[in-house]
């Protein structure tokens, strides 16, 4: 199956299509508001600042540990019966999970919700080997009808409605056309229940892996992630390393952190917790049980003091929600797998800045993704500093980081700087320049190739402030003379 495909290194042009299509808008507009108006009700009776604090003490503590406790993780998965398997990257971990497909003989494989299996295009991958690869979340099955990628990490469908959801499932699965949502997700689920029986591998995400004992802890509210892990004989978990945490009794604060920052929900439909395959006395669930632990560039981000702060995220979606950039545009503006603020802080690190130069710009800075981040990620403080190594400044940690100016580009930068630094030429230069605005060329190389060029005000700040101080003075001169 081909999926349709976006590019960062498009975003501009992708950002200037979806702008222009005000259905997206409407979708985005629609969902966003309720599911800003959920989470702050979902918050009333809490403390939120204490409990975002302990979340993300919880969240520090795990990464400041973290090679310790991936290794006890291992050793209790281990323990318990779990198979460990450790993968470099996205490339790796297809190849691990394809050859235990294969090592079963498996044809088919029913996927629950997992962005980490997106990021390395698993799906993809197991085609190309023959293995039939279904997503089992309802919005996970609609993008993959649609032979789209999913749009937002929590709701992947958010950019269709209803009427859009039932042309594609009429297309694709023979359904009636119809606005009946109950008869749409009942017809899905159907659809899906056949599948989950004849699957021979079952895939999953993981959204908290406990050291202390071992466990793989999975939120979701349809079911489907608990019939992934349970009906089909192989079950496989594949995650991101930094979704280990030490302690069970850490989970918790995390869970009603994550349910209503992402939907608004005190507790979701189901919390699973797998502790190992079937055992002998057991009548249910798998006979394997298997867990690939991914790096894919984490490794290099947790060296980065600053940006380690990036691997505290738990996925709840929430600072796309209150975005301002990723409400009007929609995640596959982006191009990549995950979009919006946390994306433009981790992809660079995934796919180098080179590729994704745009991202930590796609931002006003108005800092609600920081105010409204569960585990108090500083993702405003963090696209500042991927802005300054996009262009050569800073650390220049990220992979692709700086560029290359132009002797004239460096040149009127260094005349600007000087300018900027001397009041009399700054308040002289700035008067000449604007009697001469009209003069002002209407490209300024690359950089008007999405924007304006400016042109220099008519009228300095020093000037209208003049004026206006002099119309008051003739104001109070008149009425004092008019006074009797």
């Amino acid at each position: 199956m081909s999926v349709q495909t976006y590019s960062p290194r498009e975003f501009h042009r992708q950002a200037h299509d979806a702008l222009g299509n005000p259905q997206i808008r409407a979708n985005f507009r629609k969902a966003m508001d309720g599911l800003m108006t959920k989470r702050r009700d979902s918050f009333g009776d809490w403390d939120l600042e204490v409990l975002r604090e302990l979340g993300a003490n919880i969240r520090l503590r795990a990464l400041a540990k973290l090679p310790d406790l991936l290794e006890q993780l291992e050793a209790n998965c281990e323990a318990n019966g779990i198979r460990v398997h450790w993968a470099e990257d996205g490339d790796q971990a297809c190849r691990i999970i394809r050859e235990l497909c294969e090592s079963h003989d498996a044809r088919s494989v029913i996927k629950g919700k997992s962005m980490v299996s997106e990021e390395m295009h698993l799906n993809a991958h197991l085609e190309e080997a023959g293995i039939e690869a279904l997503e089992s979340d309802l919005g996970e099955y609609l993008v993959q009808l649609n032979e789209q990628t999913p749009s937002h990490i929590i709701m992947p469908a958010i950019h269709l409605n209803t009427d859009e959801i039932s042309e594609i499932m009429h297309d694709k699965t023979g359904t009636e056309r119809t606005r009946d949502v109950d008869y749409m997700t009942a017809a899905a689920r159907q659809q899906l229940r056949e599948r989950f029986m004849a699957a021979d591998v079952g895939v999953s995400g993981v959204n908290f892996a406990v050291a202390e004992t071992g466990t793989l802890c999975l939120v979701e509210n349809e079911g489907n992630g608990r019939m992934t892990t349970t009906v089909p004989p192989v079950h496989i978990a594949v995650t991101g390393i930094e979704k280990v945490v030490e302690h069970l009794r850490d989970v918790p604060p995390l869970y009603a952190l994550l349910t209503r920052s992402a939907t608004g929900q005190h507790v979701t439909t189901y919390f699973n917790m797998i502790s190992g395959p079937r055992k002998p006395e057991e009548h249910d669930g798998p006979k394997e049980v298997h867990l690939v632990l991914v790096d894919s560039g984490r490794s290099s981000i947790y060296q980065d003091d600053e940006l380690l702060d990036t691997l505290r995220c738990i996925r709840c979606g929430a600072c796309m929600n209150h975005c301002p950039v990723y409400t009007r545009v929609g995640g596959h503006t982006y191009g990549t797998t995950y979009p919006g603020p946390i994306g433009s802080i981790l992809m660079p690190h995934m796919l180098g800045l080179g590729d994704t130069r745009d991202l930590p710009t796609a931002s006003s800075l108005c800092g609600a993704c920081g105010e409204v981040c569960p585990v108090k990620i500083p993702i405003p403080d963090l696209l500042v500093r991927l802005r300054r190594e996009a262009v050569g400044e800073g650390r220049g940690n990220v992979p692709g980081a700086g560029v290359k100016r132009t002797k004239k580009e460096v040149a009127a930068w260094k005349g600007f700087q000087w300018l900027a630094t001397h009041p009399r030429a700054w308040r002289s230069g700035t008067a000449i320049a604007g009697k001469l605005r009209a003069l002002t060329p209407s490209r300024l190389g690359a950089w008007t190739d999405y924007r304006s060029a400016p042109k220099p005000a008519g009228t300095t700040l020093h000037a209208l402030v003049k004026q206006h101080e002099a119309k008051r003075h003739q104001t109070e001169k008149t009425v004092e003379e008019k006074r009797p």
